[in-house]
């Protein structure tokens, strides 16, 4: 009887092959990439290290992370890193969270064209608020935030859409002075709706006449001049959804926030409840019905087809930095901001301040090497394992992956 949680390895691993063989041929090789490696991911095929404890003699295997985007055990680091940067970059103010979606009836065509569809929706958005913020019967200001693509719902359907955290103000165009928002909402949400609508269409229009997008199987028909139009004259009458929270606070709540949507990937493995008889069972949360929790059994590889819609092209950045906040002038604005906020010092949190706690709390009451055994000794590195190269052999005709190894480290 099988005690350990599921993972998505576990299915990854019983019905990749089958999906292999049925849909294969389709799929992308950063696709298949993400298959290969979420299903290797801190096994034997990735070598490790072990570790011996040098007060009790206990020993303990390791495996390597495979580091891959779309792996949910591999988001903890990279989300710890990617904080500690954003810690130094907070402001002293009120921050906004504003999502940006677009309708049903476009997301079939940004599942072909990732690479288009998803950058439009990114500059859309961007040029948006930057505009309405800039517009002195708003905001009259030059403001910047962070966005962070999401392509998936609760139920693993396309559902592409982006969650920008905005501070509440900004730099006045004489930079003399620090504009801010209101205290209940940062900008019009109405607003904000029918400019990205607007721009968004227009952005599409371009890429079909420039010929960028492609279309296949059921979206053949769009490759004609009349259908497209037709399509984004229907999309044009509907209202999009420009949703924007509450504030939730200052810099001592922005990590925390930030957490919950950067480095997310398509499912989690704590939402995973089984897999029985080629069904996977999972939670998810029904908005449509004020987020009642629900479960959800589908066929594994209608669960891995759905999984790997949302493994996005090679190189496309999912995180994107706007407005003050844009990588090339973003240190030099951030000092600007904190001047023209009379801030007396620079305040830079602790990434785990996220978790309650600082680096150097955490440290002293649980030391990261400490021994598991005896909570006295500390683990040493006596011995590195390399990789298993026969276990890595991707794509053959058979999927050949390991057993999965202890998850220890």
């Amino acid at each position: 009887m099988r005690t350990e949680a599921l993972e998505l390895a576990d299915i990854f691993r019983t019905h990749g092959p089958a999906y292999l063989e049925a849909f294969g041929a389709s799929l992308s090789n950063n696709q298949k990439k993400a298959l290969r490696d979420i299903c290797i991911c801190r096994t034997a095929a990735l070598g490790g290290y072990i570790e011996q404890c040098d007060q009790c003699g206990h020993c303990k295997i390791s495996y390597c992370s495979c580091r891959n985007r779309n792996c949910p055990k591999c988001q903890g680091a990279a989300r710890a890193a990617w904080l500690e940067q954003r810690a130094s970059e907070l402001l002293p103010v009120d921050y906004f969270h504003l999502v940006f979606t677009v309708p049903q009836s476009i997301a079939p065509l940004a599942l072909q064209n990732p690479r288009v569809v998803y950058g439009i929706l990114f500059r859309a958005a961007s040029e948006t608020l930057l505009q309405i913020a800039a517009d002195p019967k708003h905001l009259g200001a030059h403001t910047g935030f962070l966005a962070v693509l999401h392509t998936w719902g609760q139920n693993l359907h396309a559902h592409p859409h982006l969650h920008c955290v905005v501070p509440g103000g900004g730099i006045a165009p004489s930079h003399s002075r620090w504009v801010s928002s209101g205290k209940k909402f940062f900008l019009p949400v109405k607003v904000l709706s029918r400019l990205f609508r607007a721009k968004f269409l227009a952005l599409l229009k371009k890429a079909f006449f420039q010929g960028k997008l492609r279309f296949h199987g059921k979206l053949e028909p769009l490759g004609e001049e009349r259908n497209f139009i037709a399509l984004l004259n229907q999309t044009a009458r509907t209202e999009w959804v420009v949703y924007a929270k509450p504030p939730f606070g200052g810099p001592q709540q922005v990590l925390k926030y930030l957490a919950r949507y950067t480095h997310r990937v398509a499912i989690s493995n704590q939402r995973l409840i089984s897999l029985q008889q080629g069904k996977v069972t999972f939670r998810w949360k029904d908005y449509a019905r004020g987020n009642q929790p629900r479960t959800m059994t589908l066929e594994a590889t209608e669960f891995i087809r759905r999984f790997l819609l949302h493994v996005l092209p090679r190189g496309f950045v999912k995180i994107r930095h706007f407005g003050f906040l844009s990588n090339r002038c973003r240190q030099e604005n951030i000092r600007l901001s904190r001047q023209l906020l009379a801030e007396r010092r620079e305040t830079v949190l602790p990434v785990s301040n996220s978790l309650g706690n600082s680096p150097s709390e955490e440290q002293e009451a649980k030391p990261a090497d400490r021994c598991p055994t005896c909570q006295t000794g500390r683990m040493v590195r006596v011995e590195s394992l390399p990789p298993q190269a026969a276990l890595m052999a991707w794509p053959h005709s058979r999927f050949r992956i390991p057993l999965s190894g202890p998850d220890t480290s």
